[in-house]
Order: structure tokens, then C-alpha cells, then sequence
């Protein structure tokens, strides 16, 4: 993966300092370079919206006090004429810059037809126009009067319009477009002064907000460092923005939650070697006093071994159950079954230890369950919640297994009158090994990862499951499959 030679921050601040960059070079491109073409575009739509007005107002009462209103503020020459090009009617604020005195007939008649060839009626061009004025200058005492010569643009808008009273009319409006080289040169001034200044102020800022939201992202970041080592010893502190501070509290949260997986790491594989080594050690044990003592290869000793022996492998076969449910790689293989009846059977299985332990181990269910399921995995899942119930019941040694068959789904229940489990250690009874005492010791029956195997069996079959727990007060481990897994 191709390493990123910048930080954040000189990213952020590139990026802060380039936005404000192409802000200055648009202003300088709108302010400068494109304002002749922006004024000459304005004066035009001025124009055209002052002949639509009249235009659309011709004929009225009034509207030559308002021709002669727009002319005087705007300074254009307002011509109407009729449809042969003859004057009706002028108001000239243009004085001798307009056009209207130097159009011949035959150019009013070409300025007629070129605006009925048009959409509406309407023609507007632009034409050079070369303006002259008269400049003093002044030399001591004299006075001295010059002609000054302009290039300038003039619009010509040109419209045919329907008068009630004259016909059909033709309204001229001629403008002039000044020039306005001063002001751009005052505007590029100003700009340059302007520019200066606005990149020292954005150079300043974005460094500042650069440094400002990279600082604490950065001192996570040092934090983090120490996430995997040391989890324990890790404390973020996130301020200066909501987000920052949320992504505080998140890894605060998951060097806890680190924190607990590294203890229980160490906790599992002192639990695993324990497991693998009590057998071992009771295997080796036996098989060596039966070699080196005479009358000790009895059939009692050879049954320890052998019993160790099946202990072992279904420790080994319990850890690779275990992994292979978790990976995904063991597929399930759904039939019909009942599940009654199934339970029924399991409990035979613990006759032995009902009549020579003292364990009584109850049924109670309501009606048949038929169900949809890999009835090896549900079984195992039953089988793993009664071992689990039988190592940590109570006194009285009694184990409930409660089925209920409900409106929307099946509920199994084992129950157990044990000393429970505090609700702080609730969510962490699925976990390989896990024991609220903290103080190892080898289960009854079972090899210790029966909780694990059942999370990971009815997770594959997507059924709902959990525990009900106080201390002092027994424990209900239960699960739920829904009707709709039923009877198909």
C-alpha cells in the first residue's frame, strides 16, 4: 500500500489555502477581467427591459411623461416613429452622442425589418460609436476649450409594436456603454492591496484550523499506539468537536473491551492447559504405576485411563467443533424432527447419574414440538445447557427442562437453582472457559466450552437465545425457534 507522505494536518491546511486561492483568482477573473462584459450585458438588459416596458405600455395615458422620465434618469435617446420609419415622437437625453440625428431613412427602414425577422419584434445590436467632448484646461489666467475624442459602444433596441390610435409603430432606444477603464484600473488596485491581504489572513487561518482539528486526532493517534501492547493503560481524551470527542468515547470504549478480551485470553489458555493437562496427567500417572507395580494392571485402573482418555477427546473434539462453528465451515442439515420426544431421550442418557448421584432431572412440557432444524446441533445445544445446569445447580441438585410450545414460537428452558450469576457478568457466560469465580475447576460433566458451542449452534440456526440470572437465586438459560422453522 502506497505510504501517504503528507499528515492531516498539511493536507487540511494545502487544502484550506487552495480553496482561498481559487476565491481570489475568481474574484480577480469577475472583477477584472470580465467586468466590461458583465457592465456591457447589464446596460443591455437595462435597455431591452426598458423598451419592453414602454412597448408593452404604448398607446396608454401617461406614457410619454414616463419616456421622457426614463430618458432623463437614464440618459438614452428615446425615438418612436411609424411603420414607414417617420418620426412621431423623440426624447433625446444623449444629446450629440446619440445616433439619432446621423441614422438616414433608409438605415431606419433597415433597422425596422431587421427587428420584424426577429422573434417579438425585437433587435438589439451594439455598434461602435465614436464620442467627442469638450475639455478645459487651464494655463494661468487663460482658458483653453479642446475636443477629446472617446471610443465607445452604442445599443440601438428596436421594436414594432401595435399603437390603437397609430397603427403599427417602431420604438428606437440608443444607449451608450462607457467605457470604464478607470474603474477597472481602481478595482485592480484595490485588488492587489486586497489579494495581500487575504492570503495572510487564510495562510494564518487555515493553519490555524488545520492545527486546531488535527491536534487531538493526533494525540489519539500516540494513544493508539499503545491499544495493543497495553490496552489497560490507555485513556483518550477527545475535546474540541463533537465528532472528535464521539471517537473518544468509541475508543475508550473498545481499549476496555480489549482490555477484558486480553484477560480473558490469559484466563482461556490457562483453563485449556489445565483441561488438557489434568487428563494427561492422571493417563500418564496410572499408566505408569501400572507398569512399575506389580498388581496394579487392574480392570479399575485400566477404566480411569480409558475414561481420561474419552474425557481428553471430547476436549479436543469440543475445541474443533467450536472452531469450525464459528469459522462457518460446518454446514447444517435440517430434517423434521420432534423435539419432545428428542429431549426424552437425551434425559435417559443421564439415568446413571440421577440414581448414584442424586440428581433429579424433570421434563415439563405442554404439548409436542415438531420442528425444522439439524437435530444433531439442537441436541448438542440441549445436552450442552443440562451439563451446564448439572455442574452448577443447587443443593438439591434439581434440573428443570421447561418446553413451551407459544403462539409465534417454540421456548425451551433449562433451569437450574444454583447461586446464578451477577447481571455484570451476564454478557460474558457465552465466552470460551469464562467463570464469574475466576477459579478453575473441572466440570462435573462436560469439558468447559458448552456455552460456547450452544451460542455458536443457534446463531447457524438464527434463532433467539439468552439467560435469565440473579445471585443467589438459580439461573434460566434459554433459547426460541420460530413457527416459522416449524412443522415443514
Amino acid at each position: 500500500m502506497k505510504k501517504n507522505r503528507w499528515s492531516m494536518k498539511w493536507q487540511l491546511f494545502n487544502y484550506l489555502a487552495g480553496f482561498v486561492g481559487v476565491l481570489i483568482i475568481v474574484l480577480w477573473l469577475f472583477q477584472v477581467i470580465f467586468l466590461n462584459d458583465f457592465y456591457e450585458s447589464i446596460k443591455v438588459k437595462e435597455i431591452k427591459k426598458i423598451g419592453n416596458q414602454i412597448g408593452n405600455n404604448i398607446g396608454k395615458n401617461g406614457i410619454l411623461d414616463v419616456i421622457a422620465q426614463v430618458a432623463a434618469e437614464k440618459e438614452l435617446c428615446i425615438v418612436i416613429t411609424d411603420a414607414n420609419g417617420y418620426v412621431v415622437y423623440v426624447e433625446n437625453d444623449l444629446g450629440g452622442n446619440s445616433i439619432y440625428p446621423n441614422v438616414s431613412h433608409d438605415q431606419y427602414k433597415r433597422l425596422i425589418y431587421k427587428a420584424k425577422s426577429h422573434k417579438n419584434n425585437i433587435a438589439i445590436e451594439k455598434r461602435p460609436y465614436r464620442a467627442i467632448n469638450i475639455e478645459r484646461s487651464y494655463d494661468h489666467t487663460n482658458v483653453k476649450f479642446y475636443p477629446k475624442v472617446e471610443a465607445l459602444k452604442s445599443v440601438v433596441y428596436t421594436r414594432v409594436v401595435y399603437d390603437p390610435s397609430l397603427g403599427e409603430v417602431v420604438i428606437f432606444i440608443n444607449g451608450l456603454i462607457s467605457p470604464i477603464n478607470a474603474t477597472v484600473q481602481t478595482i485592480r488596485e484595490q485588488l492587489i492591496y486586497v489579494t495581500v491581504l487575504m492570503l495572510v489572513l487564510a495562510f494564518i487561518l487555515a493553519f490555524y484550523i488545520a492545527k486546531r482539528i488535527t491536534s487531538p486526532i493526533s494525540q489519539m493517534n500516540n494513544v493508539a499506539n499503545l491499544l495493543a501492547s497495553h490496552p489497560e493503560q490507555v485513556a483518550f481524551e477527545g475535546h474540541g468537536y463533537k465528532e472528535i470527542s464521539e471517537l473518544s468515547r468509541t475508543l475508550n470504549y473498545a481499549a476496555e473491551e480489549l482490555s477484558k478480551t486480553e484477560g480473558l485470553r490469559k484466563e482461556l489458555i490457562a483453563n485449556v492447559s489445565h483441561d488438557l493437562r489434568t487428563p494427561l496427567t492422571l493417563i500418564t500417572g496410572y499408566a505408569e504405576m501400572m507398569r512399575d507395580l506389580p498388581g496394579e494392571n487392574t480392570p479399575e485402573n485400566t477404566q480411569i485411563i480409558i475414561d481420561e482418555s474419552k474425557h481428553l477427546s471430547q476436549l479436543v473434539n469440543d475445541m474443533l467443533d467450536l472452531s469450525r462453528l464459528q469459522s462457518g465451515t460446518t454446514k447444517l442439515t435440517y430434517t423434521t424432527f420432534n423435539l419432545t420426544e428428542s429431549i426424552r431421550q437425551m434425559l435417559k442418557r443421564y439415568n446413571a447419574l440421577t440414581e448414584q448421584g442424586g440428581y433429579q432431572i424433570d421434563l415439563i412440557c405442554n404439548e409436542e414440538a415438531i420442528v425444522y432444524a439439524d437435530e444433531l446441533r439442537i441436541s448438542q445445544v440441549l445436552y450442552n445447557l443440562i451439563n451446564n445446569a448439572i455442574n452448577y445447580t443447587g443443593d438439591d441438585k434439581k434440573v428443570i427442562v421447561k418446553q413451551k410450545v407459544m403462539q409465534d414460537c417454540i421456548r425451551i428452558e433449562v433451569i437450574d437453582t444454583g447461586e446464578g450469576i451477577a447481571k455484570e457478568n451476564l454478557p460474558y457466560i457465552w465466552d470460551r472457559y469464562y467463570k464469574v469465580d475466576k477459579t478453575h475447576k473441572r466440570a462435573a460433566i462436560g469439558t468447559g466450552l458448552g456455552l460456547s458451542i450452544v451460542r455458536s449452534i443457534l446463531d447457524n440456526h438464527k434463532a433467539q437465545y439468552g439467560v435469565e440470572s440473579e445471585s443467589g437465586k438459580g439461573s434460566i438459560f434459554w433459547f426460541e425457534m420460530p413457527k416459522k422453522l416449524a412443522n415443514q
